[in-house]
């Protein structure tokens, strides 16, 4: 497992909601509305995170737990709070912004990780923030710690204060 393997999974993922490319390249463009972001969502909530998990379920361990590293670290590294200022959200709720970032796909990822202004508010995407870690706790047991942390504030670069 690798990010080009991660990336295609999720690509995979998402042709089982008709891939919605031209939808989520305007979203890594900053160009779509409010509305058809949370179609975006509603599509992941209802059939790419259920096609995800059926290709999660196939991995061996060693490949999930890969899997699980490199959502993991994808997580982490949005954990900053310019990214934050742009998503909003509780703790849990910029977790799950950073689970919708990450599981729109690539180029969204790329585009927020880069650019935060591109970012919309209020999308979330809770079940991509610990899907693989509940799979992988379901096949083998309880993964082995990684190190870092997809918790919301646990990325000391990312300027967080969380005393506000």
């Amino acid at each position: 497992m690798d990010d080009a393997r991660f990336w295609s999974m999720v690509e995979d993922a998402w042709r089982a909601a008709g891939g919605k490319l031209k939808a989520r390249q305007k979203l890594a463009a900053g160009t779509l509305s409010q509305d058809k972001a949370e179609e975006l969502q509603e599509a992941m909530d209802d059939a790419v995170v259920p096609a995800l998990e059926a290709q999660l379920r196939l991995l061996p361990a060693d490949e999930l737990l890969a899997f699980d590293r490199i959502l993991e670290r994808k997580l982490y590294d949005l954990d900053r709070a310019e990214v934050h200022e742009r998503t909003d959200g509780s703790d849990d709720g910029f977790l799950y912004a950073r689970g919708f970032i990450v599981a729109a796909g690539r180029g969204y990822y790329d585009a927020v990780n880069a650019v935060p202004s591109v970012a919309l508010e209020d999308l979330e995407c809770e079940a991509m923030c610990y899907l693989s870690t509940h799979v992988y706790r379901e096949k083998f047991g309880e993964p082995p710690a990684s190190g870092i942390c997809r918790e919301t504030g646990s990325n000391a670069a990312g300027g967080h204060d969380l005393a506000e």
